[in-house]
This record gives structure tokens, C-alpha cells and sequence, in this order.
């Protein structure tokens, strides 16, 4: 007999003892259930499987590293979720050979560019001109023969200044497998290039210029023995030390009034060729841009100022001419033999013969300067004077130069005559015991002694360009200041 417990929607079925059975949908979703769970366990990953894999973690809001939990908004803490996204690091391997294979393809093809002008234009070859080498000589020795020395010296506008080629400049070639000149680089200077190319009408060329860089440095000086040596231990060169006794010239008789003690600041240009933005290359130095010389405790002081119109001078911090309108020493001397007065006992007649002049003693053949601008009033001959010029300035004053081995020709009677220009050279011509330069200043036919007499100023800045010099002067000053003080200081630090 069968019997029936009902519990609840299930039914429960005993049939002779025997253990109850479900009905065939329950048995189904039981095996659906089973197999679902089976394919979710081989779904999860093993230790195995989770070491081929990266672990990215990934930043949310500049959240830093850490477990993922799950709080109310109220709880949550800025700074401290972290995601972690799993998956493979082959992409960023391909992205890399892709770089890699860019790369290549860019090196062969400029590697084939190189070899395809190899063999159109050849490789450069060098020549350094030496004494005695001529242009024929030059391109013999690279195997090109007349006909090419002839084309390339016939190139328009540049062909000629291969005839100036000298001692010490560079020739660049370029020769085809053809033995064709197809390029030619005349490097005339660092700063000046002529380069020539190969065309189908002959050689077409250029002129190339680089432009340097331009620096300030600074230097300054104590005076112990001469300006030259306080120089060279400074670091100014021959040129800058000249350049510097030149500018202060006319207010210092640097033969004469330098005294142990005096110094000098310098603010001076230094010109630089740029290879590729490092191991810059020094061309040489520039011009003196401002300086200050302390002489017997007077302080003088110079800047140099270009107009608008280009034309550049140095000038007093107020405007005023550095110049004036005479030299002080019109030769450069190696002392005064004698001095101007009026009571002098006559070297060679041993009578009181006023000297109205001085002697400046120098080798025989230094060249002697005009002292200022004028007008040739006598050159010749005259008996004692020997050799002289005598040159008429305006305010009616006059210079006298004598005893000279030879004048400059290229001066007569009625010649201009400016500031600086070589009138003739030392010697001992007419009543003279040695070479030296007689020199005479006359002021409305009165002597002068030349040593004392006070000259007038050149003309000073315009004023047209006043307001533009006194910009400029606030510049150029607080840059002298500025390298005076950081000089001071790390000569204070070295001690």
C-alpha cells in the first residue's frame, strides 16, 4: 500500500520501505545546478595561470594603493582604493618592435641617402696652403688638371678671389668617381667660406658668413712696475693693453705719469664661433666697452657709444670727448732726452740755446703720428731741424716734427691731415745726436711746452643722440659695477 505525506508543494513517496525518490524536473535542476558549479571552479585562475599575467594597478582620482572595500559614502577615505586590472603584456612588446622597426627604417634610409651622394659628389679631401702653392699646384695635387682651374677661377663674381689665396688658409674638394670636381670650399678665414658647385653651364658659387657670438668679460688690475706686465698678469692682451692706454691717452702720459699703486677695470668683448651649441671655439677679442683708470688717485672713466648713424667713440660719463683734439705723445718713445726749457745749455754748440721743445729719444724708424687734424704748412728740408713737417691745426696752432730719417710721401704742401696718420718716421737727420723726435707746439706763434699745455676737447656726444647715450651709459655702468663687485667677492673668497 502506498502512502502520501504531504509537505508543503513537496511530496515524499515510501513505497515498501524503499528510500524515496524526487520526480524527474527536481533531479534535472539539480544536475543543471551541479554543472554550473563545475564550469565556475574551472573558471577560476590557478597560481599557475596568474603568473603569466601583469598586474596594472590603476590610479582613480589619484587614489593611492590599497585593499578595495566597500563603505558608505560617510565612511569612505580619500587616497587609499586601488583597482587592479589584469591582462597580458604582449601589446606593450609589439608597440616596442614597432619603435624598434621605425627606427631601422629611418637609419637605412639616410644611410642609402649618404651612399647615393658619395657617388654623385665624392668625399671631401683637405688642403692647408702653404708658401710657394699657387691654385695650379693646389688642384694638381688632387689629380684636376687646368681646364678646371680655369673654369672655377671664371666663376661669376667670387672666381677672381681665388687669386688671394695664402699661407695657412684651407681648400676643400669634393671629387667624383669621374674625377669631377663637383664642389670646392675656399675657407678664407673661420668666419668667411666661398663654396663653388658644379653646374651644367660651368660653377655657380656662394658666400657664406657666420656670425659670432658675442661676450662680455672683465678684468682688472694693480699697477707694481709697468701697465704692460699688470696687464698680461690681468689677462688683457697686447692689442687691449694698447687699446686701453689709447683711450686714456690724451688725459695720461703713460710714459711719464703712471705710478706704482694706479689700477685699471675693464669691461671688453670676446667673440665665439658656436659648434653646435658647445665646445664653443674663441675667435679673439672685440672692443673695450668701458673702463675706469685711477691715476695718481684721479679717477677717469670711458664708454664706448655707437650713434645711430654707426660711427662709435669713447666718451666721459657726462658726454664729453675721451679724445682731444691733440696727442699728447705724437710717437711712441722710450724717454724724453730732453725736456722743454727755456735756459738749456746746447748740446753740440755749448751755448745757452732755449729748448722749445721736447726730444722724444726711439729707435730710428718709428713711425711718427700727427698729432691732430690739419693742413700740411711745410714738408722738407731745414738745416737744423733736418727732415721736418710742420702742420697747421686750427685756433692758429701749429706742430713741429724734425730730425726725421724720411717723410711720408704721400703728404705735400696743403695735405690733409688727421689725427694719427703717419707723417714720416725717427731719425737724426740736421743737428741731432741720435735719433729721436723733436716736437714743437705753438699757439699764436708762442711756444708751448707740449707736455703741460692744456688741449682742447674733441667735440663731444650731439645732442641729438644725448638721450640715447645716457640710456645706454646706465647699462654699460651697472654692468662695470656688477663685475667689479663679483670680482671682489671671489677674490675675497679665495683668500
Amino acid at each position: 500500500m502506498t502512502k502520501v505525506v504531504l509537505t508543503g508543494a513537496t511530496r515524499v513517496r515510501r513505497q515498501n520501505g524503499r528510500l524515496p525518490y524526487f520526480p524527474r524536473r527536481h533531479l534535472m535542476l539539480v544536475t543543471g545546478v551541479t554543472i554550473v558549479v563545475l564550469l565556475l571552479i574551472g573558471l577560476v585562475p590557478s597560481t599557475d595561470v596568474e603568473a603569466n599575467k601583469t598586474r596594472i594597478p590603476l590610479k582613480i582620482d589619484g587614489l593611492k594603493p590599497g585593499p578595495l572595500k566597500h563603505k558608505s559614502l560617510s565612511e569612505e577615505s580619500p587616497g587609499k582604493e586601488l583597482l587592479e586590472i589584469t591582462q597580458p603584456a604582449q601589446p606593450m612588446l609589439v608597440e616596442t618592435l614597432r619603435t624598434d622597426s621605425e627606427a631601422t627604417r629611418r637609419a637605412r634610409e639616410e644611410a642609402e641617402r649618404k651612399t647615393r651622394e658619395l657617388a654623385t659628389l665624392g668625399r671631401w679631401q683637405s688642403l692647408v696652403v702653404e708658401s710657394g702653392d699657387n691654385l695650379s699646384s693646389l688642384f694638381a695635387k688632387q689629380g684636376l688638371g687646368a681646364r678646371v682651374v680655369y673654369d672655377i677661377s671664371k666663376t661669376p663674381n667670387y672666381g677672381r678671389l681665388l687669386a688671394d689665396i695664402r699661407p695657412g688658409q684651407t681648400l676643400n674638394f669634393r671629387i667624383n668617381s669621374k674625377n669631377e670636381l663637383t664642389q670646392f670650399r675656399y675657407v678664407r678665414d673661420r668666419l668667411n667660406h666661398l663654396l663653388f658647385q658644379k653646374t651644367d653651364n660651368g660653377y655657380i658659387a656662394e658666400k657664406i658668413v657666420f656670425e659670432p657670438q658675442v661676450r662680455t668679460a672683465y678684468v682688472e688690475g694693480k699697477i707694481n712696475d709697468s701697465l704692460f706686465l699688470a696687464s698680461q698678469k690681468a689677462g688683457l692682451t697686447d692689442r687691449l693693453t694698447m687699446e686701453l692706454a689709447g683711450i686714456f691717452g690724451w688725459d695720461i702720459d703713460f710714459a711719464l705719469d703712471i705710478r706704482e699703486g694706479d689700477r685699471f677695470n675693464v669691461v671688453y668683448e670676446e667673440r665665439f664661433l658656436l659648434k653646435d651649441g658647445k665646445d664653443d671655439e674663441k675667435l679673439g677679442n672685440g672692443n673695450i666697452l668701458a673702463a675706469t683708470f685711477v691715476n695718481k688717485g684721479k679717477s677717469y672713466t670711458a664708454i664706448r657709444y655707437t650713434d645711430s648713424k654707426g660711427r662709435s667713440s669713447y666718451y666721459t660719463p657726462d658726454g664729453k670727448s675721451m679724445r682731444k683734439a691733440f696727442l699728447r705723445t705724437p710717437v711712441e718713445f722710450t724717454r724724453i732726452s730732453s725736456r722743454f726749457n727755456p735756459n738749456r745749455l746746447h748740446p753740440i754748440f755749448k751755448t745757452k740755446r732755449p729748448h722749445r721743445g721736447v726730444d722724444y729719444a726711439a729707435p730710428a724708424g718709428t713711425p711718427i703720428k700727427a698729432a691732430g687734424d690739419g693742413r700740411i704748412q711745410f714738408s722738407g728740408w731745414q738745416n737744423g731741424f733736418g727732415n721736418v713737417v710742420f702742420i697747421e691745426h686750427p685756433n692758429n696752432i701749429v706742430t713741429v716734427y724734425a730730425h726725421q730719417s724720411r717723410l711720408n710721401k704721400r703728404f705735400k704742401k696743403g695735405s690733409r691731415v688727421n689725427q694719427g696718420d703717419i707723417i714720416g718716421y725717427v731719425g737724426s737727420t740736421g743737428w741731432a745726436t741720435g735719433p729721436h723726435l723733436h716736437y714743437e707746439f705753438r699757439v699764436n706763434g708762442e711756444h708751448r711746452n707740449p707736455v703741460t699745455v692744456k688741449f682742447p676737447d674733441a667735440k663731444p656726444v650731439p645732442k641729438a643722440e644725448m638721450a640715447r647715450f645716457k640710456q645706454h651709459k646706465v647699462g654699460i655702468l651697472a654692468q662695470l659695477e656688477q663685475h667689479q663687485k663679483a670680482y671682489q667677492g671671489t677674490m675675497l673668497a679665495s683668500q
